[in-house]
């Protein structure tokens, strides 16, 4: 099985960069593989522009940066997005991402002359956020139920994909990192473990 690690983090250095690489790593020591997508060291344009608004109305192809990332989670068993909680919500560089990757005619079908068609409904997803906040913080403002409503259902159901986990990892600037690191190997080494082995 493959998966496709998202990762919207501006330093290599970064917490968020070290869980990406410790669940790609427990991915293939489970025998699995994993692409690790770093959209800021790759360049990627997160502007939705005329063009994308073409691409919505279906007056224009999608652009070949666009096709290539659709691309790469077409190839993909599951989709994993890691990135730090910024302003309660997702880096501007991955929500550019979703707004131009996530269009109208692959991830969707909409038209006023139909019904809206959810076209992603092989995709399994897995959220990874990283917050600096500790969980009395998070659970008082329901920061993890505004996520699941923004994230899980307002984009992903949307299209018609499957969030199989949605995770938060906490106090990332405060607390030793060991035991976040811990964790994304194990659920890297278990994120198949739904997929029964063939007889």
């Amino acid at each position: 099985m493959h998966a496709l690690v998202v990762v919207a983090h501006h330093d290599p250095r970064s917490l968020t960069h070290s869980l990406a690489a410790k669940l790609a790593e427990g991915l293939v020591h489970n025998g699995h593989s994993a692409e690790v997508a770093d959209l800021f060291a790759e360049g990627f344009n997160p502007l939705f522009g005329p063009a994308d608004h073409a691409v919505h109305h279906r007056t224009a192809a999608p652009a070949d940066d666009v096709l290539a990332e659709q691309a790469r989670i077409d190839r993909s068993d599951a989709l994993v997005l890691v990135f730090p909680v910024y302003w309660w919500s997702m880096p501007a560089l991955l929500k550019g991402w979703i707004d131009r990757v996530f269009s109208n005619g692959w991830a969707f079908d909409f038209s006023t002359q139909a019904p809206m068609v959810k076209m992603l409904g092989r995709l399994n997803v897995h959220l990874i956020g990283v917050g600096g906040a500790d969980a009395a913080t998070f659970s008082k403002h329901g920061y993890e139920r505004a996520m699941k409503t923004q994230i899980d259902h307002g984009i992903f159901d949307y299209c018609g994909a499957r969030v199989l986990s949605s995770t938060l990892l906490l106090d990332s600037e405060s607390a030793d990192p060991s035991a976040h690191l811990e964790s994304m190997f194990e659920h890297g080494r278990t994120l198949f473990a739904e997929v029964a082995e063939p007889a």
